[in-house]
C-alpha cells in the first residue's frame, strides 16, 4: 500500500467512525427528554442535581423519614399545610389529575410528598386525613421544629415565610412550586406553578424513564 493510499485509507476510517458515533448519538437521543419540551410544560431540570439535607422528618402513618433517603421512585416536593385555603387544595386536586392520567408505568415510578410548612397544626394524623380527601396513595411529612424545615427549604430553593402562630386562623405564605427529587434522592429541578396538567402528562412519563 502507498503512502497516498494509507492517507486515504485513514481519512475513510475517521470519516466512517465520525458518522458512525453521530448516527449512535442520534440513535441513543430518540428515548431522551427534549429538554424544549419540558421547559413549556413547566418542568426546570438543574444542570447538576443537589443533595438533600440530612434531615428527619414523620409521615402521616408516624415513621421517621430521612429526607436524603427519599429514593427508588422520583417525587414531587410541594411546601404546604392543611389549612391552606386555596393554593394547597387547588395544587392536590392537579397532581391528583396528572398522577391519574399518566400510564400505570409512569404512576408506579412517581409519589407525591406534602411537606408541611405548619408543623404547629400539621399532626401525622391531621396530614393522612387530609390527604385522603385527594389520594390515600400521597405522602405527607411533617418537620421537628421551622428551623429544620427552613434548611430544607433553602436547599431546595423552594421559599415560604414562617408564620405568627400567635395570631388566631393564621396563614403561611408559600410558593406554589415543586421540586423534583430523582429517584437517587437528589434534587433534580422544578416544576413552576401554576401547571398545565396536559403538557405535564404529555412530558412526565419520559421524564421518569430516567435513572
Amino acid at each position: 500500500m502507498t503512502k497516498t493510499q494509507k492517507t486515504v485509507f485513514i481519512l475513510v476510517a475517521l470519516v466512517a467512525l465520525v458518522m458512525g458515533l453521530t448516527f449512535n448519538k442520534i440513535m441513543s437521543g430518540k428515548g431522551q427528554v427534549d429538554t424544549t419540551s419540558l421547559i413549556d410544560a413547566g418542568i426546570i431540570l438543574l444542570p447538576q442535581s443537589r443533595q438533600l439535607p440530612e434531615i428527619k422528618m414523620t409521615n402521616q402513618d408516624g415513621q421517621p423519614v430521612q429526607m436524603d433517603e427519599l429514593n427508588d421512585k422520583w417525587s414531587l416536593l410541594f411546601f404546604g399545610y392543611t389549612f391552606c385555603p386555596d393554593i394547597c387544595p387547588t395544587t392536590l386536586a392537579q397532581l391528583r389529575q396528572i398522577k391519574s392520567e399518566l400510564p400505570q408505568a409512569a404512576q408506579d415510578k412517581l409519589q407525591i410528598v406534602l411537606v408541611s410548612v405548619d408543623p404547629n397544626r400539621d399532626t401525622p394524623q391531621q396530614l393522612k386525613q387530609y390527604l385522603g380527601y385527594f389520594d390515600p396513595t400521597f405522602v405527607g411529612l411533617t418537620p421537628g421544629s421551622v428551623d429544620e424545615l427552613q434548611t430544607l427549604a433553602n436547599a431546595v430553593s423552594i421559599p415560604f415565610i414562617p408564620a405568627d402562630t400567635s395570631k388566631p386562623n393564621y396563614t403561611v405564605d408559600h410558593s406554589g412550586n415543586l421540586a423534583l427529587i430523582g429517584p437517587d434522592g437528589t434534587q433534580r429541578g422544578f416544576i413552576r406553578a401554576p401547571f398545565n396538567t396536559q403538557k405535564m402528562v404529555a412530558q412526565l412519563p419520559g421524564l421518569l424513564e430516567r435513572k
